[in-house]
């Protein structure tokens, strides 16, 4: 490579100019110069829905009546990350849950030496699944032990929208308010943007 003033592969004239060398994605861009990835066709919104349900109905009608569904979306907003407390972790419960996700792992490590045993190819599966289940074991309760009390409970996370909107592409949108005026949703109203 060349420095700023030879011929290729730095660049001058940037910030730390000696120091940049020349990437294969080109140039630097700044947002929104119009260089950065394509947004898609612009797109309309049919209407916001309090529920995944409802916006999923709104799309398989469009698609039961021959729509081009591959042009429409389901966008949620609002997002919450929700986190729900199962249990308390234990010692004990994580040695427990480490030997079921071993003894998992023991029965596919011995049913691959199963295929290639001549003998007794049941006895190798059962040795497997137990080997595992006491390694998981093992491996559970000392990575429990060792977090040392600052995590003590077990728990799922999900995202959860406040409302869900169907768009289109714009192209298309007249079309489907067309067929979208047929439908008769029950329950809660829709509020159609």
């Amino acid at each position: 490579m060349t420095s700023s003033s030879g011929q290729t592969g730095w660049r001058s004239g940037l910030p730390g100019g000696d120091l940049l060398p020349s990437g294969p994605a080109g140039r630097p861009t700044t947002p929104g110069d119009g260089h950065g990835p394509e947004g898609g066709p612009p797109s309309v919104t049919m209407g916001s829905y309090p529920d995944y349900p409802s916006a999923q109905r709104v799309v398989d009608y469009l698609a039961d009546n021959r729509f081009p569904v591959e042009h429409t979306s389901i966008v949620g907003t609002n997002l919450t990350l929700v986190e729900t407390v199962l249990g308390r972790m234990t010692t004990g419960r994580a040695a427990l849950v480490g030997a079921g996700t071993g003894a998992w792992f023991g029965l596919f490590i011995g049913l691959l030496f199963g295929i290639f045993t001549v003998g007794n190819w049941l006895a190798v599966i059962i040795v497997g699944l137990v080997i595992g289940a006491i390694w998981g074991a093992v491996f559970g309760a000392v990575a429990h032990a060792m977090t040392g009390g600052q995590r003590d409970f077990t728990s799922a996370s999900s995202l959860r929208a406040g409302q869900y909107a169907v768009i289109v592409d714009a192209g298309l949108a007249d079309q489907a308010r067309q067929l979208l005026g047929r439908l008769q949703m029950t329950g809660p109203n829709p509020a159609v943007s």
